[in-house]
C-alpha cells in the first residue's frame, strides 16, 4: 500500500504517489540547479512546472486518478533531463532505469503572435499555422479588402477578436507547433531576454522620452482596449446565436428522424404525402437518415463553434471525431445526390392518353349549359391547382386526390358537339408514363342540356405524384349556344396555344359559338353615336337567339 500525496502544480490541484512525488521532486529540483545562472530562471521554471501541470491534466481521467510512476516517467522522458538530473539518479542505482521511448509531438494551434505583428498579430499566427511567410498573408489581406470593398477587413477583426494571443511561453511553441520541452522553453525565454536587451541597447531615451509625453499613443491605446472590448462582447452574442441555432436544428431533425424516418409504420400525418411524392421508391428511413446526417453535421459544428466562443479552454472533440464526421457527411451528401438523380428520372418521359371520347347531343341552335362538381373533400372550394392530397380508403390503400383538371371550349365544323378527356403523366420510362396516365379516374355527366364536369380526379396512390392532371376538350358545333356557369371561373385559360374560346369573364353570359369565337349574346353594348345597317341586322340576329334560349 502506497501513500499519496497532494500537490499544487502551477495552481492545479493533483493526487499523487509517493514515490512518484519523491522523482517528481528530484526533477524539479534537478531543473531548478541547472537554470542558476540562467537568466529568466523563475520564468523557465514556472513554463515548465505549467507544463508537466499540462500534460498530467491531459492523461488524468478524473479528479480522483492518483499520478503513478508510469505517468511522471512519461512526462520527464516528453519534458526532456537536464543534466543534474541524471546525477541524482546515479544515487538510485539499486533501482530499475526506464527506458523513454516516447516522442514528443505537438501540433500547432492558432494564436496571433504579437510578437512579429504589425496590428494584430493575425497574419503572423496564420503563418505559423499555416507554415506560410506572414509576408505574403499580409499582402493576401490587403488584395481581399480591397477587392472585397473592406468586407474583409471586418473579417480581419473578428479573427483579431476570435483568436487568443500568444501570451505564455508553451502557447508560443504551440503556436510554431515545436515541442514544449526543457531546452525548448529555455531557448524561447533566452531568446526573448536578448530581444529585449538588444531593444534597450538600441533605444534612443531622449526620443522614447518624447513620446511617452506624447498622449497620441495613450489615445490610440484606450482606442484599440475598447474596439476589443466592443468585438469581444459581439463574439459573445454570435456566439449565443450559433448555438441557439444549432441546438433548435438538431433537436428538430431528431425528432424527425425518429417520427418520420424510423416510426413510419405509424400514420403519421404526412407519411403519406411523402410516400407519394417519392416516385423514385426510395425508403423513407433511409432518406430521414441521409437529410439527418447532410443537415445535421453542419448544424452541429454551428452549435460547437458558438460553444468554442462562449467557452474558453474548451477541449477539442479531436481529429478522429471530426474527419468522421466529414466522411459521414460526404456520404449522405451522394446519397442524396443519387436519390436526386433517380427522382429526376422519374420524370424523364411525359405522355398523354385519351381517357374518353364522347359525342354529345348539342346542336346548331341548341343551348348547352356548363358547371363544375364540387367533392366535399377533394374539391369543395372549386378552384383550380396543382395540389393534391393523399386519402385512405383502407389500412392498406391510399387514393391520391387532385384539382389539376382544365377544360378547354373549341368550335367545330361537325353537327353536333364531342367531349375528349385526356390524361397526362410522367414516368422513368414511356410505358411507365402511359401506364400512370391510364390509371387516372375522371368522371362528368350529361343529361341533355346540362354538362357537369368534375372539379378533380383520383388515382391509386401506387401510382405515385407524377404530374398526372387531366385536359377536357370540348367541341361545340357552330351557331350552338354556350352558357358556362361562374364555378368554371379558374378551370379554364385563354392561352393561344390552347385555342380556347371561352374567355375570362364570360361566365354566366350565354355565348354564341362562331369560327373559332365566342360572342357574348346578352354583354351590355356601349351606345354608338350612330349604328350602320348591317350593325343593326346583326344586333337583330343576335336578339333573335337569346329568345330562342
Amino acid at each position: 500500500m502506497n501513500k499519496t500525496v497532494n500537490i499544487n502544480l502551477a495552481g492545479i490541484f493533483f493526487h499523487i504517489d509517493e514515490d512518484a512525488y519523491l522523482k517528481l521532486s528530484r526533477y524539479l529540483e534537478a531543473i531548478k540547479r541547472s537554470f542558476t545562472d540562467s537568466q529568466g530562471r523563475s520564468e523557465i521554471i514556472s513554463d515548465i512546472e505549467a507544463r508537466i501541470a499540462e500534460l498530467f491534466s491531459e492523461r488524468i481521467q478524473n479528479e480522483k486518478q492518483v499520478v503513478g510512476m508510469p505517468l511522471v516517467d512519461k512526462v520527464i522522458s516528453i519534458m526532456g533531463q537536464p543534466e543534474d538530473y541524471l546525477v541524482d539518479d546515479e544515487i538510485f542505482e539499486d533501482e530499475p532505469q526506464p527506458k523513454y521511448s516516447y516522442r514528443s509531438t505537438t501540433a500547432k494551434k492558432l494564436f496571433r503572435d504579437t510578437d512579429n505583428s504589425y496590428i494584430g498579430g493575425v497574419s503572423s499566427g496564420l503563418g505559423h499555422y499555416l507554415g506560410i511567410e506572414a509576408i505574403w498573408l499580409r499582402l493576401l489581406w490587403i488584395l481581399l479588402a480591397i477587392g472585397s470593398g473592406g468586407t474583409f477587413i471586418f473579417v480581419y477583426l473578428v479573427f483579431w477578436a476570435l483568436v487568443p494571443e500568444a501570451k505564455t511561453t508553451s502557447e508560443k511553441l504551440y503556436m510554431t507547433g515545436e515541442p514544449i520541452n526543457i531546452s525548448n522553453i529555455e531557448r524561447k525565454i533566452k531568446d526573448n531576454f536578448d530581444t529585449v536587451s538588444e531593444n534597450l541597447k538600441n533605444v534612443d531615451f531622449q526620443k522614447q522620452g518624447n513620446r511617452i509625453k506624447s498622449s497620441s499613443q495613450t489615445f490610440f491605446d484606450t482606442l484599440g482596449n475598447i474596439v476589443m472590448f466592443i468585438l469581444r462582447i459581439a463574439a459573445k452574442f454570435v456566439g449565443i446565436i450559433l448555438m441557439i441555432t444549432g441546438i433548435s436544428v438538431l433537436i428538430g431533425l431528431i425528432i424527425a428522424l425518429f417520427t418520420v424516418g424510423i416510426l413510419d409504420s405509424i400514420a403519421i400525418p404526412g407519411i403519406d404525402f411523402l410516400d407519394v411524392a417519392n416516385t423514385a421508391d426510395i425508403p423513407i428511413w433511409l432518406m430521414s437518415f441521409l437529410l439527418f446526417f447532410a443537415i445535421g453535421i453542419p448544424f452541429f459544428f454551428i452549435f460547437y463553434a458558438g460553444l468554442k466562443i462562449l467557452v474558453n479552454n474548451l477541449k477539442s472533440i479531436g481529429n478522429i471525431a471530426k474527419y468522421s464526421l466529414l466522411g459521414i457527411w460526404v456520404l449522405a451528401m451522394i446519397g442524396l445526390l443519387i436519390t436526386g438523380i433517380r427522382q429526376a428520372t422519374e420524370q424523364a418521359y411525359d405522355t398523354q392518353v385519351t381517357l374518353s371520347e364522347q359525342q354529345l347531343d348539342i346542336r346548331a341552335k341548341d343551348t348547352l349549359f356548363l358547371q363544375m362538381n364540387a367533392h366535399d373533400d377533394y374539391n369543395k372550394y372549386l378552384r383550380r391547382s396543382d395540389n393534391f392530397r393523399v386519402y385512405k380508403i383502407n389500412q392498406d390503400s391510399s387514393i391520391i386526390a387532385s384539382r389539376n383538371v382544365r377544360f378547354i371550349v373549341r368550335s367545330t365544323e361537325d353537327s353536333i358537339s364531342k367531349l375528349v378527356v385526356k390524361g397526362f403523366a410522367s414516368g422513368s420510362a414511356y410505358n411507365l408514363a402511359q401506364q400512370r396516365a391510364e390509371a387516372v379516374n375522371y368522371d362528368f355527366d350529361f343529361d341533355g342540356l346540362h354538362l357537369r364536369l368534375d372539379s378533380f380526379f383520383t388515382t391509386n396512390a401506387k401510382n405515385k405524384m407524377a404530374n398526372q392532371k387531366i385536359e377536357v376538350l370540348l367541341y361545340l358545333p357552330v351557331k350552338s349556344i354556350l352558357y358556362a356557369e361562374d364555378t368554371t371561373n379558374s378551370f379554364h385559360q385563354n392561352y393561344s396555344f390552347q385555342r380556347d374560346i371561352l374567355q375570362s369573364g364570360m361566365e354566366e353570359h350565354y355565348l354564341r359559338i362562331d369560327d373559332d369565337e365566342a360572342f357574348c349574346l346578352d354583354c351590355p353594348k356601349e351606345k354608338n353615336e350612330s349604328t350602320s345597317d348591317d350593325e343593326a341586322e346583326n344586333d337583330e340576329a343576335d336578339f333573335d337567339d337569346l329568345d330562342n334560349v
